[in-house]
Protein backbone atom coordinates (compact mmCIF):
# COMPACT_ATOMS: atom_id res chain seq x y z
CA UNK A 1 0.00 0.00 0.00
CA UNK A 2 1.28 3.44 -0.86
CA UNK A 3 1.40 6.29 1.60
CA UNK A 4 -1.36 8.93 1.63
CA UNK A 5 -1.03 11.68 -0.92
CA UNK A 6 -1.52 15.40 -0.46
CA UNK A 7 -4.99 14.93 -1.92
CA UNK A 8 -5.84 12.31 0.72
CA UNK A 9 -4.61 14.61 3.49
CA UNK A 10 -6.51 17.56 2.03
CA UNK A 11 -9.71 15.54 1.80
CA UNK A 12 -9.24 14.36 5.39
CA UNK A 13 -8.92 17.97 6.59
CA UNK A 14 -11.92 19.07 4.56
CA UNK A 15 -14.00 16.13 5.84
CA UNK A 16 -13.03 16.69 9.47
CA UNK A 17 -13.69 20.44 9.31
CA UNK A 18 -16.92 20.37 7.32
CA UNK A 19 -18.22 17.23 9.01
CA UNK A 20 -17.35 18.52 12.46
CA UNK A 21 -19.14 21.83 11.90
CA UNK A 22 -22.21 20.07 10.50
CA UNK A 23 -22.28 17.53 13.35
CA UNK A 24 -22.07 20.30 15.94
CA UNK A 25 -24.78 22.27 14.13
CA UNK A 26 -27.05 19.21 14.17
CA UNK A 27 -26.28 18.51 17.85
CA UNK A 28 -27.57 22.00 18.66
CA UNK A 29 -30.90 21.04 17.13
CA UNK A 30 -31.14 17.51 18.48
CA UNK A 31 -29.67 17.82 21.97
CA UNK A 32 -29.39 21.53 22.74
CA UNK A 33 -25.60 21.22 22.87
CA UNK A 34 -23.32 24.19 22.16
CA UNK A 35 -26.02 26.70 23.05
CA UNK A 36 -28.64 25.21 20.72
CA UNK A 37 -32.37 25.02 21.28
CA UNK A 38 -32.75 21.25 21.27
CA UNK A 39 -35.80 19.70 19.61
CA UNK A 40 -38.26 21.90 21.49
CA UNK A 41 -36.58 25.27 20.89
CA UNK A 42 -35.54 24.42 17.34
CA UNK A 43 -39.04 23.12 16.63
CA UNK A 44 -40.52 26.44 17.72
CA UNK A 45 -38.06 28.27 15.48
CA UNK A 46 -38.86 25.96 12.56
CA UNK A 47 -42.57 26.71 12.99
CA UNK A 48 -41.85 30.45 13.05
CA UNK A 49 -40.04 30.32 9.69
CA UNK A 50 -42.66 28.14 8.01
CA UNK A 51 -41.34 24.60 8.43
CA UNK A 52 -44.21 22.57 9.85
CA UNK A 53 -44.58 20.55 11.92
CA UNK A 54 -41.76 22.22 13.79
CA UNK A 55 -40.56 19.32 15.96
CA UNK A 56 -40.46 16.90 13.02
CA UNK A 57 -38.64 19.52 10.94
CA UNK A 58 -36.12 20.07 13.75
CA UNK A 59 -35.57 16.32 14.06
CA UNK A 60 -35.10 15.86 10.30
CA UNK A 61 -32.71 18.82 9.96
CA UNK A 62 -30.77 17.77 13.06
CA UNK A 63 -30.39 14.19 11.85
CA UNK A 64 -29.30 15.28 8.37
CA UNK A 65 -26.74 17.68 9.83
CA UNK A 66 -25.45 15.61 12.75
CA UNK A 67 -25.64 12.29 10.92
CA UNK A 68 -24.36 13.61 7.61
CA UNK A 69 -21.60 15.56 9.33
CA UNK A 70 -20.46 12.63 11.44
CA UNK A 71 -20.41 10.31 8.43
CA UNK A 72 -18.51 12.92 6.37
CA UNK A 73 -15.91 13.32 9.11
CA UNK A 74 -15.46 9.54 9.24
CA UNK A 75 -15.48 9.22 5.47
CA UNK A 76 -18.30 6.68 5.57
CA UNK A 77 -21.20 6.49 3.09
CA UNK A 78 -19.82 9.71 1.66
CA UNK A 79 -22.34 10.18 -1.20
CA UNK A 80 -25.38 9.85 1.09
CA UNK A 81 -23.74 11.84 3.90
CA UNK A 82 -22.78 14.74 1.66
CA UNK A 83 -26.14 14.83 -0.10
CA UNK A 84 -28.08 14.75 3.19
CA UNK A 85 -26.00 17.58 4.64
CA UNK A 86 -26.35 19.60 1.44
CA UNK A 87 -30.11 19.15 1.50
CA UNK A 88 -30.35 20.34 5.09
CA UNK A 89 -28.21 23.37 4.30
CA UNK A 90 -30.36 24.15 1.26
CA UNK A 91 -33.35 24.31 3.58
CA UNK A 92 -31.41 26.67 5.84
CA UNK A 93 -30.37 28.81 2.87
CA UNK A 94 -34.04 29.20 1.92
CA UNK A 95 -34.72 30.74 5.34
CA UNK A 96 -31.81 33.17 5.03
CA UNK A 97 -32.28 34.09 1.35
CA UNK A 98 -34.45 37.18 1.98
CA UNK A 99 -31.58 38.69 3.97
CA UNK A 100 -29.19 38.67 1.01
CA UNK A 101 -25.96 36.77 0.53
CA UNK A 102 -23.63 37.74 3.36
CA UNK A 103 -23.87 36.06 6.75
CA UNK A 104 -23.26 39.32 8.63
CA UNK A 105 -26.65 40.49 7.35
CA UNK A 106 -28.32 37.18 8.16
CA UNK A 107 -27.83 35.92 4.61
CA UNK A 108 -27.32 32.47 3.18
CA UNK A 109 -23.53 32.59 2.66
CA UNK A 110 -22.70 30.20 5.53
CA UNK A 111 -25.37 27.62 4.66
CA UNK A 112 -24.37 27.60 1.00
CA UNK A 113 -20.68 27.23 1.88
CA UNK A 114 -21.41 24.16 4.00
CA UNK A 115 -23.71 22.74 1.30
CA UNK A 116 -21.06 23.18 -1.38
CA UNK A 117 -18.31 21.63 0.75
CA UNK A 118 -20.53 18.64 1.60
CA UNK A 119 -21.54 18.28 -2.06
CA UNK A 120 -17.94 18.45 -3.21
CA UNK A 121 -16.96 15.70 -0.80
CA UNK A 122 -19.89 13.54 -1.91
CA UNK A 123 -18.83 13.88 -5.56
CA UNK A 124 -15.07 13.63 -5.05
CA UNK A 125 -15.11 10.89 -2.45
CA UNK A 126 -13.42 10.71 0.92
CA UNK A 127 -9.87 9.79 -0.06
CA UNK A 128 -7.82 6.89 1.27
CA UNK A 129 -7.81 8.09 4.88
CA UNK A 130 -11.44 7.10 5.39
CA UNK A 131 -13.70 4.31 6.53
CA UNK A 132 -15.11 4.05 3.01
CA UNK A 133 -11.63 3.18 1.73
CA UNK A 134 -10.97 0.79 4.63
CA UNK A 135 -14.26 -1.02 3.89
CA UNK A 136 -13.60 -1.35 0.17
CA UNK A 137 -16.05 1.43 -0.74
CA UNK A 138 -19.04 -0.80 0.00
CA UNK A 139 -21.22 2.28 0.65
CA UNK A 140 -19.37 4.64 -1.69
CA UNK A 141 -20.10 3.44 -5.21
CA UNK A 142 -20.24 5.67 -8.25
CA UNK A 143 -23.95 5.10 -8.85
CA UNK A 144 -24.69 6.23 -5.29
CA UNK A 145 -23.67 9.83 -6.00
CA UNK A 146 -26.43 10.70 -8.52
CA UNK A 147 -28.94 8.56 -6.62
CA UNK A 148 -28.24 10.30 -3.30
CA UNK A 149 -28.43 13.74 -4.89
CA UNK A 150 -31.63 12.92 -6.82
CA UNK A 151 -33.42 11.66 -3.70
CA UNK A 152 -32.17 14.58 -1.60
CA UNK A 153 -33.06 17.15 -4.26
CA UNK A 154 -36.58 15.77 -4.56
CA UNK A 155 -37.13 15.73 -0.80
CA UNK A 156 -35.65 19.21 -0.39
CA UNK A 157 -37.81 20.58 -3.21
CA UNK A 158 -40.96 19.19 -1.57
CA UNK A 159 -40.10 20.51 1.91
CA UNK A 160 -38.91 23.96 0.78
CA UNK A 161 -41.78 24.21 -1.72
CA UNK A 162 -44.34 23.47 1.01
CA UNK A 163 -42.72 26.13 3.18
CA UNK A 164 -42.87 28.72 0.38
CA UNK A 165 -46.52 27.87 -0.29
CA UNK A 166 -47.31 28.14 3.42
CA UNK A 167 -45.59 31.53 3.69
CA UNK A 168 -47.52 32.86 0.70
CA UNK A 169 -50.90 32.07 2.25
CA UNK A 170 -52.74 34.99 3.79
CA UNK A 171 -52.46 35.11 7.61
CA UNK A 172 -56.20 34.59 8.06
CA UNK A 173 -55.91 31.26 6.24
CA UNK A 174 -53.78 29.93 9.11
CA UNK A 175 -56.77 30.35 11.45
CA UNK A 176 -59.45 29.04 9.05
CA UNK A 177 -59.75 25.22 9.13
CA UNK A 178 -61.85 25.34 5.94
CA UNK A 179 -59.15 27.16 3.96
CA UNK A 180 -57.87 24.88 1.22
CA UNK A 181 -54.45 25.08 -0.31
Amino acid sequence: MTSPTRIDLGLLLLRLGTGGVLAAHGAQKLFGWFGGGGIEGTGQFMESVGYRPGRASARAAGLAEAGGGTLLALGLATPAAGAAAAGAMSGAAAVHAPNGFFNQSGGYEYAVSLALAASGLAVTGPGRLSLDHALGHAVNRGWMVPTAFAVTAAATAVVVGARVKRLQRPPEAEQDPLFEE
